[in-house]
């Protein structure tokens, strides 16, 4: 079967993967119904979907409970260190000289109180000590008397003792009383006016940039984190957070995420968000439907999977016997046209044997086990009239043994590797390097075909602040593609962006080491290691990217495709995003 016989099939059998007319709305609880205490902020991505009493048990809770110092006010079952208020408001400290001079009346209300039982002398002077502590910073502003009619300047501690002696010499015990009590509260205005101007000394050392810049604000709280400058990074992330919005622009959708990224990474917990994120069994239909519009709305996968599906269906097209094993099968959508295809052969339907690879914790996002992909696949089998076998494999990919896989002789072999490579540690994680070592035992296997769909970004061995800056760059053009798909106010798409984003997001941000697992390369480092296991390029379809292009057009004008060093490159506007590769 040729290049062009596929994709007539498989263009016109995308009814198969057609938006349902009727998408459930939010649930109320998304991203694993753990709740943030966001001081109530309309801008909180978090703050109005999370709910506390629907937390679950982490199979691993024993060693996220070392990560609870700051936890407040949430469940222990599942101790996501998804903190309340003292997780996302621990503030710098600042001195409000309003709120001092109420602590600094009180005191000097009692005080004449108790003055009232002696001599009016007395009263008057506490007079003169109200004006005196009430009187403006600028000691040159002088204050009238309403009792002397006289004009008075404030004075310092040390003189307003001098004062209270000159007004009464009898009563040394009370003049003492009085003299203490003035230091005391002069000292205390000294210090309120000391922390004063040292909070306008910081905030003059704040990074000047324009208010309405909410991505230079961005880079610059990941900045101060990057320096450990604790103070600056708490006053920015606040700005941050009263400017950005899930309903809003893209950047200010974008920017929910971060902010929470870089407060998780603060407090040491993005590890334990993402774990979290995955602990509650969703309702299979909610997930699927938020999975399914991200693959609509969003053409990266979708013509990702085309792409590897063309390169599958031309080395496969003479075989009567195909073996494909997918290192990620997820919910299996990849293969429905794929399979259509192959039973629309004039020569006839090959029997196709699917080894399935899936994390154990993928279930979840299923709302089943791998026996939901298997019946799937059965019902295209029997639909099309196209002999399937499905073999399920819970394992993570780098746990994966060539006994596992069931590997017969005169199959033709496809493996396929849809963003799913990424997940596997490289030597700067492992020293045993179990990414190489995955291609090297794939390559050992002889397959006809490797189908590598990957994204292409920096962010794998790229130090924090750069690494945040190419994220920022990177999802930014991706949620501008999905503004032009779906509106804004749209509740389909926030639970898409929170559901099939964030996490990613936050795990890049926050996690560092072996739990930090969304680490993409670039296209050029990709090429590097499968050649260096043994690979050589596969040749894509020009046909195939013909196509693609011409259905790219029908959503948006601003997505590029570019063919480059033998693999497409699919974008927005002039960031690529996804590359799309074959390999033999």
């Amino acid at each position: 079967m040729d290049s062009h016989q596929f994709f007539r099939i498989g263009v016109t059998g995308s009814s198969l993967s057609s938006i349902p007319s009727t998408i459930s709305s939010i649930p109320n609880r998304l991203l694993g119904s753990l709740k943030f205490d966001l001081g109530n902020s309309p801008n909180s991505p978090f703050s109005t979907y999370f709910e506390s009493d629907t937390l679950t048990t982490l199979s691993d809770s024993q060693e996220q409970h070392s990560s609870t110092d700051n936890l407040s006010g949430v469940s222990p079952s599942c101790n996501s260190s998804l903190e309340t208020n003292s997780y996302f408001h621990q503030l710098s400290p600042s001195v409000d000289c309003r709120g001092d001079s109420l602590q600094l009346y009180s005191g000097r209300t009692s005080f004449l109180q108790d003055a009232n039982h002696s001599t009016p002398n007395i009263q008057h002077a506490l007079q003169e000590l109200e004006t005196a502590l009430m009187a403006p910073d600028d000691d040159e502003v002088a204050t009238p008397n309403a009792s002397s009619g006289q004009s008075n300047r404030p004075m310092t501690s040390g003189q307003r003792s001098m004062s209270w002696n000159q007004e009464r010499q009898g009563g040394s015990r009370v003049i003492q009383r009085q003299s203490s009590l003035v230091h005391r509260h002069g000292q205390s205005v000294d210090i309120a006016r000391t922390e004063k101007r040292h909070k306008a000394m910081e905030d003059a050392c704040l990074p000047s940039f324009p208010p309405d810049d909410l991505k230079q604000l961005l880079i610059e709280c990941a900045k101060a984190l990057s320096e450990n400058n604790i103070e600056v990074f708490d006053s920015l992330i606040e700005k941050a957070r009263d400017t950005v919005s899930i309903s809003g622009e893209p950047i200010q959708r974008l920017g929910a995420y971060m902010v929470e990224g870089l407060v998780a990474r603060k407090h040491a917990s993005g590890t334990n968000i993402y774990r979290a994120l995955k602990c509650r069994e969703p309702e299979s239909k909610d997930l699927l439907s938020y999975m399914h519009i991200l693959y609509e709305i969003c053409p990266y996968l979708k013509f990702g999977y085309m792409a590897a599906n063309g390169a599958i269906a031309e080395a496969c097209r003479n075989e009567d016997n195909v073996h494909i094993i997918d290192f990620q099968i997820a919910q299996g959508t990849q293969w429905m046209t794929l399979l259509q295809a192959l039973a629309a052969r004039p020569s006839g339907a090959p029997h196709v044997r699917i080894t399935g690879i899936d994390d154990p914790v993928s279930q979840y996002a299923r709302g089943d086990g791998l026996d939901a992909v298997g019946r799937r696949l059965s019902a295209i089998s029997e639909k099309f009239n196209i002999p399937v076998e499905f073999h399920g494999v819970p394992v993570f990919a780098p746990d994966i043994t060539i006994e596992m896989l069931d590997v017969r002789p005169g199959e033709a072999l496809a493996v396929n590797f849809p963003l799913q490579l990424h997940h596997t540690p490289d030597e700067s994680v492992d020293v045993n390097n179990p990414r190489d070592g995955l291609l090297r035992m794939v390559k050992s296997l002889s397959p006809k075909v490797v189908t590598l769909v990957e994204q292409e970004s920096n962010t794998n061995t790229t130090p924090f602040f750069n690494r945040f800056v190419e994220t920022l760059d990177y999802y930014l053009a991706m949620f501008e593609s999905i503004d032009v798909t779906l509106p804004r106010n749209c509740k389909e798409r926030i639970n898409v962006e929170q559901h099939c984003l964030a996490r990613d997001i936050v795990n890049i941000i926050a996690c560092e080491g072996k739990e930090r697992v969304e680490r993409h390369e670039l296209f050029g480092k990709w090429k590097s290691r499968l050649t260096m296991a043994g690979f050589g390029q596969y040749p894509l379809s020009s046909y195939v990217n013909s196509v693609i292009g011409s259905l790219l057009r029908c959503y948006s004008e601003h997505y590029t495709l570019v063919e480059k060093d033998g693999a497409m490159l699919l974008g927005w506007k002039d960031r690529n995003l996804i590359s799309a590769s074959a390999w033999h």
